[in-house]
């Protein structure tokens, strides 16, 4: 099992930049893929950027060129770069972890990023 934390969030304005941190417990980090998730209200969960275990990255569209995936393994932290800020961006993330070998799944709480003048 892991446990997954969420944190950085916060209100920038548009053109600003965030970066969000996951920080993972109670497994070992290495043997999941991670990823980054948004929820605007009304709207469902969608991705946002993927790293693999063995560092492969993969981002929605509406995010290439602005955000960046990185993980650090031995801080069991995934980390969430957010550049150019527009306020579509504006939802609450979660980070997820999905085991390589048994595919579970396992989300954190969320931390909400608020773009706006």
């Amino acid at each position: 099992q892991v446990q997954l934390v969420e944190s950085g969030g916060g209100l920038v304005q548009p053109g600003g930049s965030l970066r969000l941190s996951c920080a993972a417990s109670g497994s070992i980090f290495s043997l999941y893929n991670m990823g980054w998730y948004r929820q605007a209200p009304g709207n469902q969960r969608e991705l946002v950027a993927t790293i693999a275990s063995g560092g492969s990255t993969n981002y929605a569209d509406s995010v290439k060129g602005r955000f960046t995936i990185s993980r650090d393994n031995a801080k069991k932290t995934v980390y969430l770069q957010m550049n150019s800020l527009k306020p579509e961006d504006t939802a609450v993330y979660y980070c997820n972890a999905v085991h390589i070998l048994t595919a579970r799944v396992y989300w954190g709480q969320g931390t909400q990023v608020t773009v706006s003048s």
